[in-house]
């Protein structure tokens, strides 16, 4: 079967990689920024839309706030970059706002911190594709039409690239990416060229249109609350900005040093990017809103149902560039395609993460092995798992999605940079050299001021969102906070039982006896090599034990073990329900019982066979006594193969086949490197 699923494999995922290859995976500068950064690059597809989209509930006149709200992202997106910038330096082992938080302020703030990133690497996921397949829907009717089953396959594509590893997928998602951010650079550029040089007046495909306001003249505590939703709302600008602190092992020497600059790289291209957009948006008069069939109005009537509103930034294209255009197409199919590969942040966070967890015993242990191109496969397959669950409850609608957003990458934010004040505290106590306090005494004001503000921000989130499904985020939270709290305290537990005692224990004391039985049904060639084993390891007793069902059948076993002259006593028990499996194991603790220092080895005769068919025919008896049997303590279970002819023939075929390896197939071992002979005679 390994052989059968090993080629599929091979050709999906490619060739498996040697442990000591890893340091060739690592990644350059311009590699990392769109494997790490392709979520806050690509979140200015939709969180300028996201600002608008709220305040059109107060109608159009509301829109003049869109300006000083994007100044208020800026101010936090500069400020968050600043901070992690000191996290990465600190902590570059990779662990990022998990590993400053529990450091510094407790495992349970750890888990907290990881509860939520996790559950917003899910979210990153959900909300990335849906997102990128309402964009193609537009284009494309059949997306549309088949949204959940296409946001499904496109996740099921994603998880297969990054299983093939982290260097190869970076190198597919780099010219996307950049791309996209070339061509929100040009829209930018020529549109204000067009605007101050040209004088041109742009129009968006939805200028002539007008908004219907759900509240009309909102004011005070009303138009304060509208403002701080619509502020949350695009702070979805900075989700994943996190990732580059969590994925610092993945950068090539000096790891800190290049995290650090592609951090502040990916800083100022998200807030170029977002004000840009922002501001064509209101000088080519976009307007949106949250219900368009029923809001938004064309020459005083409604659009109807009909009606597909297309993301801020398409309408931007269209007013710059010119609905269809070369610039247009090319910029919209880089945003559908840099949206889906948005997502590629959370598969290169969840997992890592999720491997420093499970090295921490709060997750399976397996989240912790690298996979065969040396990329953590187990993380990356649960992630999709979870992401392709929550596509489907939610119907790969990002309008409901993104409502569960932010939450718990804020929770994150705010922990990481109080966890980072206390270890400055920390170190500033012993610290004597004053070039390194200064330095610390400044790095500590800017996580100081990073704390307050995205404290500020959770709240607003908190208040604004919580209805809209941000409580949904908040129960993954704590769903996966008490999962994770249940393996460390299993593994806790089972550590602390099995710990080897300092002095003599009963596990290390020698048995008194050894008590062998050997389980027989019929005097067959499988019987006698299990009986021949038994008799070589020299046990203190041998016996053989046979349960009676039939009582033809036990008085022909009888007869032929006399004929045959078998030294070993034949022990039959009566079973008058005619059950194999109770009267062994009530025999076996009964010796138990009666002898608690004995240990009792249990040899059991099975058959090796070839086709899968045949495992359902054979040993069923063998594998329910031996799962028994593993509950009885001071019991040891050997089994006995015994090779059919039909296993041979497997053998044979397997033979054959190793004759011809797929790429990747042969784990091979270090290169000898033999000493070039001289051909010269010279010896």
């Amino acid at each position: 079967m390994s052989k059968l699923t090993d080629v599929p494999k091979r050709i999906l995922i490619g060739r498996a990689l040697r442990s000591d290859k890893l340091g060739e995976t690592l990644l350059p500068k311009r590699i990392a920024l769109p494997v790490f950064a392709s979520d806050p690059l690509s979140s200015v597809a939709y969180a300028p839309g996201e600002v608008l989209l709220v305040l059109s509930i107060a109608g159009v006149s509301a829109y003049h706030f869109s300006p000083w709200i994007a100044v208020a992202v800026v101010v936090l997106m500069f400020t968050v970059v600043a901070s992690y910038r000191q996290n990465v330096h600190a902590y570059p082992s990779g662990g990022g706002d998990y590993e400053v938080a529990n450091t510094n302020l407790g495992p349970k703030a750890g888990l907290t911190v990881a509860s939520a990133l996790l559950v917003d690497y899910v979210l990153t996921v959900a909300v990335s594709i849906s997102s990128g397949v309402e964009n193609l829907g537009s284009a494309i009717p059949f997306v549309v039409e088949h949204k959940v089953l296409c946001a499904i396959g496109i996740i099921v594509l994603l998880t297969l690239m990054n299983l093939r590893g982290v260097k190869e997928s970076g190198k597919l998602f780099a010219i996307p990416t950049y791309v996209f951010v070339a061509g929100v650079f040009l829209m930018i550029a020529w549109g204000a060229y067009r605007s101050v040089v040209m004088g041109d007046t742009m129009h968006a495909p939805t200028s002539d249109f007008e908004i219907k306001p759900e509240h009309q003249g909102l004011a005070g505590f009303a138009l304060v609350f509208l403002l701080l939703r619509a502020f949350s709302s695009g702070c979805a600008a900075l989700t994943g900005v996190e990732a580059i602190s969590n994925g610092v092992p993945a950068f090539r020497k000096p790891k800190s040093r290049n995290a650090a600059s592609t951090l502040a790289l990916m800083g100022a291209l998200a807030v170029t990017m977002f004000c840009g957009i922002i501001g064509l948006a209101m000088a080519t008069d976009v307007k949106m809103a949250e219900n368009p069939a029923k809001d938004l109005l064309l020459n005083g009537t409604a659009v109807g149902e009909d009606y597909v509103q297309d993301p801020v930034i398409s309408q931007v294209a269209a007013a710059v560039f010119g609905d269809g255009t070369f610039f247009f197409v090319l910029l919209a199919a880089a945003t559908a395609l840099v949206l889906f590969l948005a997502a590629n942040t959370a598969y290169n966070g969840f997992p890592l993460l999720g491997s420093i967890l499970a090295q921490d015993r709060y997750l399976p242990r397996q989240l912790h092995t690298r996979g065969d191109r040396l990329a953590f496969s187990n993380g990356i397959v649960l992630l999709a798992g979870a992401a392709i669950l929550l596509v489907w409850l939610y119907g790969a609608d990002s309008t409901r999605l993104i409502q569960l957003y932010i939450v718990g990458v804020f929770v994150s934010f705010t922990l990481s940079q109080i966890g980072m004040v206390r270890h400055w505290n920390r170190y500033l106590r012993t610290e004597k050299d004053q070039a390194a306090r200064r330095r610390m005494v400044r790095s500590r004001a800017i996580n100081t001021f990073g704390a307050f503000f995205t404290g500020l921000v959770l709240v607003v989130v908190l208040a604004t969102k919580f209805t809209h499904g941000a409580w949904v985020a908040l129960l993954g939270m704590v769903i996966f906070y008490g999962t994770m709290s249940a393996i460390r305290k299993h593994y806790d537990r089972v550590a602390e039982e099995i710990a080897a005692d300092e002095g003599p224990s009963d596990d290390s004391v020698r048995p008194s006896r050894v008590h062998s039985i050997v389980l027989v049904s019929k005097v067959h060639k499988p019987t006698l090599r299990a009986l021949a084993f038994a008799k070589l390891t020299r046990s203190d007793k041998l016996e053989a034990l046979s349960i009676s069902v039939d009582p033809a059948e036990t008085k022909a076993l009888k007869e032929e073990w006399e004929r045959r002259g078998i030294n070993v006593p034949l022990k039959i028990l009566d079973s008058p329900y005619r059950e194999i499996t109770r009267p062994i194991i009530d025999y076996v603790k009964g010796l138990r019982r009666e002898s608690p220092r004995d240990a009792i080895s249990v040899y059991i005769p099975e058959y090796v066979v070839g086709h899968w068919y045949e495992h359902l025919l054979h040993n069923q008896s063998a594998l329910r006594l031996k799962g028994r049997l593993l509950f009885t303590p001071g019991v040891m279970v050997t089994s006995v193969p015994y090779q059919l002819q039909s296993s041979e023939l497997a053998k044979e075929r397997a033979k054959k086949r190793q004759e011809w390896n797929a790429p990747g197939a042969v784990r091979r071992g270090p290169v000898d490197r033999r000493p070039k002979e001289n051909s010269g005679g010279k010896r």
